[in-house]
C-alpha cells in the first residue's frame, strides 16, 4: 500500500492515537531529594519520579499521525498539547525579533574609551564568533574586520580593498581566521561598503566567471558559473551585486526576484536550445520577456515533434537563505548572506566504471515515482486528487476555527501549509495551471504567465516567513524531467529552520514532530500578507 495521505475520494488521511497502557515497574530503589522551595518556603520534592508500583498511563495527550502525501518524505506527528494552545492564538506563531546588541556600549559604561576596541578585538575567538553574528553595532563589527584581515585603505580612509599574499603563485586574501572573516562580512548591520570590499566584489570569491546579469531600475543580478562544483557538471548562482546589496528579505523587491528567476530561465532555455542546435545568436546580451517565452515553445515545439534524441534532463533549482554560525565553530546554514540562487541541468544518466549506466539523481524523480505508485494502486490522478483534498480540507483536530491550509493563490499557482509538514514552518507551492492541455510539470512546460505567477508566490512565501521571524530558509523545486508526460505538478517547498527545531534523531528517521495544527500555521502566514 502506498503510504501518503492523499486519498482518492479527495480527503487527507489523518491518524490519531490516543494511548492508555500499563508500564511495569522494574526500579529498585528511590532517590527521593529535594528540588528547592516555594516563595512560602514549602519544599518541593521529586517523590512523583518515583511511584511506589506500576504506572497506568491513562490521560496521555491525542497525538495526530499524518502520513506525508510525497511518501519520501516520512510522517508528521502533532502533539496536540501544544498545538491547541497554538489553536487558541495563531498569531502566537512566530519569533520574536532579537534585540539589539553592542558590546561596545556596554563597556564605555565601564572601561576607559580606549581600553573598549582592544578588549572586543582581543576575546576568546568563540566570543568573537558570536559577537559577530549577533552584534547590531556596525563600529564594533568594523573593529572585529580589521582584527583578522588586512585591507588596502582608500583615499577617505575607508576599505578600498584587501592585502594579498603570492605564495608560489597562489593568490589569497591576507585573512587571519577565514570563519571570523565571513562571518563578520555576512552580518547585515556591518557597513555596506566592508561587505562589498570582503565578500561582495565579483573576484573576491573566487575566479569563477559571470556569464549573465539582469538589470533594471535599482536591480542588478549577476550570474556566476561554478564549473568546478560539488554537482559534478557544474552550476550557475544568480547573486545580487554590490549595487543591489540584499542581506533580508524585507530588502528585496519584485523585481529583485524577477531578476534572479530571469537567469534561472534564461539558462535553463539556452541551455536547452544549444543542446537541440536551435540557439538564436544573441551575443553578449540578456533575452527579453518576449524573447524568452518566443525561445521556450520553439523548444517545446521541437520536443513535441518528437525528433530529437534530447536526454530526458531535469532542472536543479534551490535558494538557501540565512546566514548562522555558533560560538562553537558549527556552520548551521548557507555560506553565503547575500541573497541568491543556484541552479543547474541534471542528465539523465551516469556511467559507471564499466561503461554501464544508471539514472542520475534528481529530487523530482522521486514524486513522478509516488504519482505512477498512485494512478497504480488508485486508479487516479495524485495531484488532481491532492489540490481537491486542499480545497475540502477541514481542521485536524476536527474542531471549530480555520480550515482552509491555502496562504495565497491566483489562477495559477496555490502557496498553502502541507497538511503534513516536514520542517515546523514548512509552506509549498503548486502550480495547479495547464499550459498546451497538460499539467505544467517543469519551467520549460510553463509559460510566461505561469513563470511570473511562481515568482510572485516564491516572493510571497520568503516574505510571509521572514514576518514571522524566519532567518534561515532553504526552497527546493520538484521538477519534472524533460519530455515525460505523466500528470506530474511542478512543486517547490520552502524549509525554514527554525531555532528549537533544527533537526534531530526523529526527523533523521523521517519523523517530523510538531507543535501546532497546519490550518493554524496556515491563518498565522495569511495574517503576514500584505
Amino acid at each position: 500500500m502506498l503510504n501518503t495521505s492523499i486519498r482518492p475520494d479527495g480527503r487527507f488521511r489523518v491518524g490519531r492515537h490516543t494511548p492508555a497502557y500499563t508500564v511495569v515497574n522494574l526500579r529498585e530503589r528511590d532517590c527521593c531529594q529535594s528540588l528547592g522551595r516555594l516563595a512560602d518556603g514549602t519544599e518541593v520534592v521529586n517523590t512523583v519520579n518515583f511511584p511506589e508500583g506500576d504506572v497506568a498511563v491513562t490521560r496521555a495527550r491525542t497525538i495526530y499521525e499524518i502520513p506525508n502525501p510525497l511518501p519520501f518524505r516520512g510522517c508528521t506527528y502533532i502533539d496536540s498539547g501544544w498545538a491547541d494552545a497554538r489553536a487558541v492564538n495563531p498569531g502566537s506563531i512566530r519569533i520574536p525579533p532579537p534585540p539589539p546588541v553592542s558590546l561596545r556600549e556596554m563597556l564605555n559604561r565601564h572601561c576607559p574609551g580606549a581600553a573598549v576596541r582592544e578588549i572586543i578585538t582581543q576575546l576568546p575567538i568563540p566570543l568573537r564568533y558570536q559577537l559577530a553574528v549577533s552584534s547590531t553595532d556596525p563600529e564594533e563589527l568594523v573593529w572585529l574586520a580589521h582584527s583578522c584581515c588586512r585591507f588596502v585603505e582608500g583615499a577617505d580612509g575607508g576599505p578600498a580593498g584587501l592585502h594579498y599574499l603570492d605564495e608560489n603563485g597562489r593568490i589569497r586574501a591576507e585573512i587571519d581566521d577565514f570563519e571570523l572573516f565571513e562571518t563578520i562580512a555576512n552580518n547585515p548591520h556591518l557597513p555596506d561598503r566592508y561587505k562589498e570590499v570582503m565578500v561582495l566584489r565579483p573576484g573576491v570569491q573566487g575566479n569563477s566567471e559571470i556569464v549573465g546579469e539582469y538589470r533594471h531600475g535599482e536591480t542588478e543580478v549577476f550570474e556566476y558559473l561554478r564549473s568546478n562544483s560539488y554537482i559534478p557538471w557544474g552550476h550557475y548562482a544568480a547573486n545580487c551585486a554590490p549595487a543591489s546589496i540584499r542581506y533580508r528579505i524585507a530588502d528585496l523587491s519584485r523585481e529583485d526576484m524577477i531578476g534572479l528567476r530571469h537567469l534561472y530561465y534564461q539558462r535553463v532555455f539556452m541551455t536547452l536550445a544549444g543542446k537541440l542546435e536551435i540557439a538564436p545568436d544573441r551575443g553578449r546580451r540578456r533575452l527579453t520577456g518576449e524573447e524568452l517565452e518566443s525561445l521556450r515553445r520553439t523548444i517545446v515545439g521541437h520536443l513535441a515533434a518528437g525528433n530529437t534524441a534530447l536526454e530526458a534532463f531535469a532542472t536543479l533549482w534551490g535558494w538557501n537563505f540565512g546566514y548562522d554560525f555558533s560560538g562553537s565553530g558549527y556552520r548551521l546554514h548557507a555560506s553565503h548572506q547575500m541573497i541568491h540562487q543556484q541552479y543547474a541541468l541534471v542528465p539523465q544518466w551516469v556511467e559507471e566504471a564499466d561503461g554501464a549506466a544508471f539514472p542520475a539523481y534528481c529530487c523530482g524523480d522521486q514524486v513522478a515515482d509516488v504519482v505512477a505508485r498512485y494512478r497504480e494502486e488508485y486508479h487516479s490522478d495524485f495531484f488532481s486528487d491532492y489540490l481537491l483534498a486542499l480545497v475540502r480540507n477541514t481542521r485536524t483536530d476536527g474542531g471549530a476555527g480555520q480550515g482552509s491550509l491555502v496562504v495565497w493563490e491566483d489562477d495559477r499557482v496555490v502557496l498553502f501549509v502541507p497538511k503534513a509538514q516536514v520542517s515546523q514552518w514548512e509552506i509549498q507551492l503548486l502550480v495547479k495551471a495547464d499550459c498546451d492541455c497538460r499539467p505544467v510539470g517543469n519551467v520549460v512546460e510553463a509559460d510566461s504567465a505561469v513563470r511570473c505567477s511562481l515568482d510572485a508566490g516564491i516572493f510571497t512565501a520568503q516574505r510571509v516567513l521572514a514576518r514571522l521571524g524566519a532567518a534561515m530558509v532553504t526552497s527546493i523545486e520538484y521538477g519534472k524531467r524533460l519530455g515525460e508526460s505523466n500528470g506530474q505538478r511542478l512543486l517547490y517547498a520552502f524549509l525554514p529552520k527554525l531555532p528549537w527545531s533544527m533537526g534531530a534523531f526523529s526527523e533523521a528517521q523521517g519523523r517530523s514532530i510538531l507543535g501546532h495544527y497546519p490550518e493554524d500555521f496556515a491563518e498565522a502566514c495569511r495574517r503576514q500578507l500584505d
